[in-house]
């Protein structure tokens, strides 16, 4: 039987070509469905959630908030994953929580060993959504889209060791060969995710319905003919 104090959030993250439902407690992931088919991802979500409900015996009332991936990432997938979100918000009258997609990535590779964590999304060709934290989760670089080539993170890197670690963070690792350069395995799962919403949960850092829009980084080009 379910404890009527438990914290429970609904976990969405569609950013990536994987993507994942995910339900937590107190900061705890206690279920999770993947979908592994991008062109899938909204048909997924409904009955992926429902089930999710289902294994661990809430109903959706129960939810105290939904956490969603928000960007950088695939504009398509972070368009359905938000507008899921908001759709279940609405209905339940309960808040949205937004996270930053690199926030995350960051969050789950602190480790020891680097000074600084560098995570890296691929964004085609030599483009990669990237930013720089400290291991205190400090932003040193915000958020952007940046082309990589040689002389990029030079003047960090001289001062600091950086691990490196996303999905864009191979193409950097073929040109990049400097010693304070590191790329570790990538750690982050959704029981980082879990954590972090739990935090922007119990410090109220929720986002308008009617405003919340997906972070994209740069400029979204539809190329679809009108």
């Amino acid at each position: 039987m379910a404890n009527a104090s438990a914290t429970y959030i609904l976990q969405i993250n569609t950013a990536f070509n994987e993507a994942s439902i995910g339900i937590s407690l107190n900061g705890d992931l206690v279920d999770e469905s993947i979908n592994t088919t991008q062109q899938e991802h909204a048909g997924f979500l409904q009955p992926a959630i429902q089930e999710c409900c289902k294994r661990i015996g809430i109903g959706l009332k129960r939810l105290a908030a939904v956490s969603v991936m928000n960007g950088p990432g695939s504009y398509t997938g972070l368009r359905v994953g938000l507008a899921a979100a908001k759709g279940i918000c609405y209905a339940l009258k309960i808040p949205l929580i937004c996270i930053n997609t690199l926030d995350w990535i960051a969050f789950g590779n602190i480790a020891d060993e680097i000074d600084l964590v560098c995570p890296m999304i691929d964004a085609r060709r030599m483009e990669v959504f990237t930013g720089l934290y400290s291991r205190e989760m400090n932003r040193i670089l915000e958020p952007s889209a940046l082309v990589l080539d040689e002389q990029s993170f030079v003047a960090q890197l001289a001062e600091k060791r950086i691990g490196f670690v996303g999905n864009g963070a191979a193409k950097w690792k073929d040109i990049c060969h400097h010693p304070n350069a590191f790329f570790p395995a990538p750690l982050h799962n959704a029981g980082h995710f879990a954590t972090m919403s739990l935090s922007d949960y119990q410090n109220k850092q929720f986002f308008d319905l009617a405003y919340a829009e997906p972070f994209y980084t740069k400029e979204f080009f539809n190329t679809q003919k009108k």
